[in-house]
Order: C-alpha cells, then structure tokens, then sequence
C-alpha cells in the first residue's frame, strides 16, 4: 500500500483540523474522503483535501469503497454509529476521545471489535504522544527518583462555548487527565472524588467550575486535578509529579518571555490545537504507519472503555460530592 487512503468522519473543528494535517504533514496518507451530514461544512473541509470526495453517511462511503481507514471527528454521541459499520466492514479506526459517551456502549464496542478477531480501533488520547507525558512517564518506570507519591495536573480553557455545560467538565474535560493518570502510573482509576472551588461568577449560571478532582489509582497514586475552563488568560494543561527523591514537571510555557515597562510576560497558548500540536502530529503518523502493517500504535478500544467507565463514576462524584468507585467488566484476553 503506497498512500493509506482516510475518510475522515466529521469536518468540524476537530475534523478539519485533522484534514489539514494529513493533507499537508503527514507521510503516507491523504484524505480520500469526508463524511459529514453538512455539505456546506463538507465542502469547506474539502478546499484543503481537492482529492477527497463527500459521503453525506459513513456507509455511502464504505459501499463506494472510498477509503482503507477511518478517523473519526465526530462528538462522542456519534461515535457508535459509525464505528459499528466501519467495524463490520473491517477498517482501522482511528477515534478521537471518548470512545462512546458510556461504558455500557463502550463495553459494546469493545465486544464488536472482539468478534472481529483483529484490533482495528486506536483511541484519540493524544497526550500519550507528547513528548512531556512520554519523559514523565519514562521517568515513573526507572524510578530514578524513587516510587511516585501523587500528581498535582491542571487543565485550564481560557473560555468554553454557550454550548458547554457542567457535566461536560467531568466527559469532555476531566476524561483526558483520567486516561493521562493511567498511562503515567500503568495502573486503572479505582475512585474518583470532585469538590467545587468558589464558582467563578464570569461563568454562565449552567457552569459551576473551577473544580477539584481526585483520581485514586489501584496502585495507590493520588492525583489531584484542578479543572478550570473560564480562566480567562488562556490554555495551560501542566502535571507535577511528587517523587519520594523529589519534584518533575510538564507542561510549562515554552513562548517568548518580554521584559518590557518595568514587566516581565510569557505567551501562553490560547488552544489545545497549539498546545497539543506536535502530540496530534505524532499521533496520526504512527496510526498510518501503524494500519499499514496491519497493527494499532496507542491507546485502545479496552482503553477508551476503562475511560468510560471512569467517568461514569467521575459524573456521580460531580452530581453527590462524595467518592465514588469505578467499576469495572472483566479485561478480555483478546487485549492482553
């Protein structure tokens, strides 16, 4: 196979980002199509991708044979219904976080992708490749400086969308410093506890945040993560790691620092698509080469499930205050 040919499900802000950077830096594929119900939305997306055709449903596509993989850009709720004729058809999948909304849809996408035989779908946890989470991680398993103690992370959004509401804290926020915390320490979520700082009156009346979460592992680690949306200055996403011979850190500003009128600034990143840029980059490389030779390169189905299940109990805590234990199905071998 000389180029992978990816349709790409979804061309809104996520899709289209995703269009651009396989259209223009990734080697060995092209966008051969987009799918998207919108084809005004289609189109746009397709200015960047001239070789890509427009499929108003993923099985318009498949039947067209348009396309040997699949990424998927669509919101959460739309992930099942194509991931289960994209599987049926046998395709790699490529599918940003989460895998489904719940853990029972995602229970069931973990058993169709089973009853293929073959691992096809890879999860879009995209801090797994930046290079930061990578050292930090590294560090952890050599234990250079001794067992890890506890996490200290803050995600930070300069402002959400009218369309952001509480619950997406926990769903569309949190979830990614519950699947970071697992890949630094190798070990699931075994609770999960949300507290709330003092409401930040900028917020709409829906959104009551800055929260503290606290994520427990099953091999002991406390991370304490402070998720904050409205922050006003913009996007900041840093780990501390409290090791028993010492402190690591990630995730500080790597922009110019003025000195200037008697103040000292640092630019800070206003997006995740800056911000996470060279991890994305990163991921959808290794995806392709990965589908090439018929593997995954990253977090799996199995992954976005324990995921899943995670923020089920992460929205109980949100909605009762108190701890919640996560609840997890039996691992199937097939993920061994």
């Amino acid at each position: 196979m000389s180029e992978l040919r990816v349709a790409v499900v979804g061309a809104g802000l996520m899709g289209a980002d995703h269009v651009i950077r396989i259209e223009e830096r990734i080697i060995g594929a092209h966008v051969s199509a987009i799918v998207e119900p919108d084809e005004g939305r289609a189109k746009s997306a397709m200015a960047t991708a001239p070789n890509a055709t427009w499929f108003p449903n993923v099985e318009a596509a498949i039947e067209a044979k348009a396309m040997d993989a699949v990424l998927i850009a669509t919101p959460g709720q739309f992930h099942e219904p194509v991931l289960v004729p994209a599987l049926a058809a046998g395709l790699p999948i490529l599918c940003e976080k989460p895998l489904t909304p719940d853990a029972a849809s995602s229970l069931r996408m973990v058993e169709a992708e089973v009853a293929t035989g073959k691992q096809l779908v890879q999860i879009g946890f995209m801090r797994r490749f930046d290079a930061g989470y990578e050292n930090l991680r590294n560090l952890i398993a050599g234990k250079k400086q001794g067992e890890l103690l506890g996490l200290h992370c803050a995600h930070r959004n300069p402002a959400v969308p009218d369309t952001y509401h509480n619950d997406m804290l926990i769903f569309d926020s949190v979830v990614h410093e519950i699947d970071a915390v697992r890949f630094l320490t190798d070990s699931p979520i075994k609770s999960v506890q949300v507290r709330h700082m003092k409401r930040n009156t900028l917020n709409p009346e829906k959104l009551n945040d800055p929260i503290l979460v606290l994520l427990e592992t099953e091999s002991g680690v406390l991370a304490s993560v402070e998720m904050n949306v409205s922050v006003q200055f913009g996007y900041q996403v840093k780990t501390e790691a409290v090791f028993e011979k010492g402190i690591a850190e990630i995730g500080r500003t790597a922009g110019m620092t003025t000195f200037f009128d008697g103040q000292i600034a640092t630019e800070e990143h206003m997006s995740f698509k800056t911000r996470f840029a060279a991890a994305y980059d990163t991921q959808i490389q290794r995806w392709v080469n990965a589908t090439k030779v018929g593997k995954i390169d990253g977090p799996s189905a199995w992954d976005g499930y324990l995921a899943a299940a995670a923020v089920e109990a992460g929205l109980t805590a949100l909605h009762t205050g108190e701890r919640v234990a996560t609840e997890y199905a039996a691992k199937p071998a097939f993920y061994a």
